[in-house]
C-alpha cells in the first residue's frame, strides 16, 4: 500500500465507535508475546466478522481512537536476538503473511500490521489459538460456537492468486510484466494490440481487473516480473547463488542474488550456475571427455524444485545455490510436505499454479517425474546419491562432485543403493545384484562388493526382498521399504 492509501485505510478505522474483534489499537509496545496473541485474535476474529483483514496499530489510544504516535519500530525491534517479525512469524500456526507498514501521519509516527483472515482453522499462537470478544483478548477454546464457525470457512485463496501489486493502468502491467517473454515461452504469437496482452493475462490470472483497475498477481510477478524488487512482498523471493573458494563458507568468491521473474530469468539462471562449476576431464567408466562435473539436467530440476516447492509465508529466508569445491547445495525455504525418503515415488506441491506455469513454459518436468531423472543422471555421471535434508524451516538438496567407490563412506553407499532401488522400482523394473554393479562400476569378480552394500541397506531398512522365499543372493531382485 502506497502512504496514502495508508492513511485513508487508518482514517477509516479509527472512525470506528470502538475497538472490534477485527481491530486493536495500541500506543506502544508491551511484549512480543502479547503481539502474537494478538495477530491471533484478530486473524481469527477477521474471520468470524467476514473481514478480509484485522488490524493491529501502534500509535493510537484505544479509549478515544484519538492518534499520539508510537515510539515502537518494529523493522529494527530484536526479541532474544532475532527480528521480531520472524520470531512472531515463526510462532504462527498455520503461518500467515501479515504485514507491517510504517508511515507518518501529522507528523505521528504510525505502525499498522495487516493480518490476513484465518481460513479453514484458527491461527494459533504458540500452540493456542485466541479470538477477540469486543476489545478483549481470549482463547478460542472458551468459545467453542466460535472455533467451529472458524473450521466450517471456505479455504482461502493460494498464495500464487493474492495480489502482489494495485491499482494499475494497462500501460503500468507491461511496464512490470514482461510480455514479450511470456509470449515467447508460451510459444503464442505476439497480440497486435495492448488489450490482446492485457485479456491473455487476465485468462491465466497473471492479472486481475476490477473498478479501480488492474492488479498484479503473486503468480504474474513471481514468473515474468522485469524486477521483482519493484514488488514489495516478492523482493525477497529472488534466487541467491553464493560461490565459494573450497569446501566450507570461510572465504566467498562471489554472492549474486537474481532480480527477475522465475520463468523469465530460469535459463541465464542455469547457464550462470553451469557456468561456474567445475568440470572432469574423465569421470569414472562411462565419461572420458571433458564435461561438467554435474549433469545439467540435474541441476535444473533441482533449482525448479526449490523454486515451486518452496514455502512462500517463511519470511526472511530465499531459494539459496550454493556452490562449493566438492559439492552443490540448494535449499528452498518451509519444510517438504513429504518424507524426504519419499521424493523420487511421491509429489506434493505448495504451490499447484506455480509449478503448471513452470511446466507449462517447459522449465520442469511434468508432475512427480523429476527426482527419478535427477537421480538417473546422477548414476550415469558416476556421482554420489544426492542428499535430500529437512531442517526446522528449510528444504536442502547436496549434489555431491565424483568420488570413487573405495572414496564413498557406509553412509554414501546405503543412500546410493536405496536411491537406486527406488529408481529401478518406479521404472518397472526391480534392482538385483547385478544392476548395483553396473551403477557403481563394480568388477563382475568383485560381485561380493555389491553384496555387502545391499546387505548393508538392508539392514538400515530401506529395501527388502521382493520374494521372501527366494535366498539366493545371485538371483534376488530388491525392492524399497515403502513398496
Amino acid at each position: 500500500m502506497t502512504e496514502d492509501e495508508l492513511k485513508i485505510l487508518l482514517e477509516k478505522l479509527i472512525k470506528q465507535s470502538r475497538e472490534s474483534e477485527w481491530v486493536e489499537f495500541k500506543l506502544n509496545y508491551h511484549s512480543a508475546e502479547e503481539i502474537g496473541q494478538m495477530l491471533s485474535g484478530l486473524s481469527n476474529g477477521a474471520c468470524l466478522e467476514g473481514q478480509p483483514f484485522g488490524y493491529l496499530v501502534f500509535g493510537v489510544k484505544s479509549d478515544n481512537n484519538t492518534i499520539e504516535g508510537t515510539n515502537f519500530k518494529p523493522r529494527s525491534f530484536k526479541y532474544k536476538n532475532e527480528d521480531i517479525e520472524h520470531w512472531l512469524l515463526q510462532r504462527l500456526n498455520p503461518r500467515i503473511d501479515f504485514r507491517i507498514f510504517e508511515f507518518n501521519y501529522k507528523n505521528k509516527h504510525i505502525i499498522l500490521i495487516e493480518v490476513p483472515a484465518a481460513t479453514n482453522q484458527p491461527v494459533k499462537f504458540l500452540h493456542t489459538a485466541y479470538i477477540r470478544i469486543g476489545s478483549i483478548t481470549r482463547k478460542l477454546n472458551d468459545f467453542p460456537e466460535k472455533e467451529k464457525k472458524i473450521w466450517s470457512k471456505t479455504p482461502n485463496i493460494p498464495f500464487e492468486y493474492e495480489v502482489a501489486m494495485r491499482k494499475l493502468t494497462a500501460e503500468e502491467v507491461v511496464k512490470f510484466l514482461d510480455a514479450q517473454n511470456y509470449f515467447d515461452l508460451m510459444k503464442l504469437p505476439f497480440p497486435s494490440t495492448r488489450d490482446g496482452v492485457i485479456d491473455k493475462f487476465i485468462s491465466e490470472r497473471l492479472i486481475l481487473k476490477d473498478d479501480k483497475g488492474y492488479s498484479i498477481t503473486n503468480l504474474g510477478a513471481l514468473l515474468f516480473a522485469k524486477n521483482l524488487n519493484e514488488f514489495e512482498n516478492l523482493s525477497k523471493k529472488a534466487v541467491r547463488v553464493i560461490i565459494y573458494k573450497g569446501k566450507n563458507r570461510l572465504e566467498t568468491i562471489k554472492d549474486q542474488i537474481g532480480n527477475k521473474g522465475y520463468a523469465i530469468g530460469f535459463e541465464n539462471l542455469i547457464d550462470y550456475i553451469n557456468d561456474k562449476l567445475p568440470s572432469n576431464e574423465e569421470i569414472g567408466k562411462a565419461l572420458r571427455k571433458t564435461v561438467s562435473m554435474y549433469p545439467e539436467l540435474a541441476i535444473r530440476e533441482l533449482v525448479a524444485n526449490a523454486l515451486i516447492h518452496q514455502d512462500f509465508y517463511e519470511r526472511g529466508s530465499v531459494p539459496v545455490v550454493e556452490i562449493f569445491s566438492d559439492r552443490i547445495e540448494i535449499t528452498n525455504p518451509g519444510k517438504p510436505l513429504i518424507m524426504t525418503m519419499r521424493f523420487i515415488d511421491e509429489y506434493q506441491s505448495r504451490n499447484e499454479k506455480l509449478a503448471s506455469h513452470m511446466y507449462r513454459v517447459g522449465i520442469c518436468e511434468e508432475q512427480g517425474s523429476g527426482i527419478d531423472k535427477v537421480i538417473f543422471q546422477v548414476e550415469v555421471f558416476q556421482l554420489p546419491a544426492p542428499e535430500f535434508m529437512a531442517t526446522e524451516n528449510h528444504t536442502k538438496v547436496i549434489l555431491y562432485a565424483y568420488q570413487k567407490l573405495s572414496d564413498m563412506n557406509r553412509k554414501d553407499r546405503i543412500r546410493a543403493c536405496y536411491q537406486h532401488c527406488c529408481l529401478k522400482y518406479v521404472s518397472n523394473e526391480k534392482m538385483t545384484n547385478k544392476t548395483l554393479r553396473e551403477r557403481f562400476k563394480i568388477d563382475t569378480r568383485n560381485a561380493s562388493i555389491a553384496s555387502r552394500i545391499i546387505d548393508a541397506t538392508m539392514k538400515a531398512d530401506l529395501i527388502k526382498h521382493e520374494d521372501q522365499e527366494n535366498i539366493s543372493k545371485k538371483y534376488t531382485r530388491y525392492i524399497p521399504f515403502w513398496a
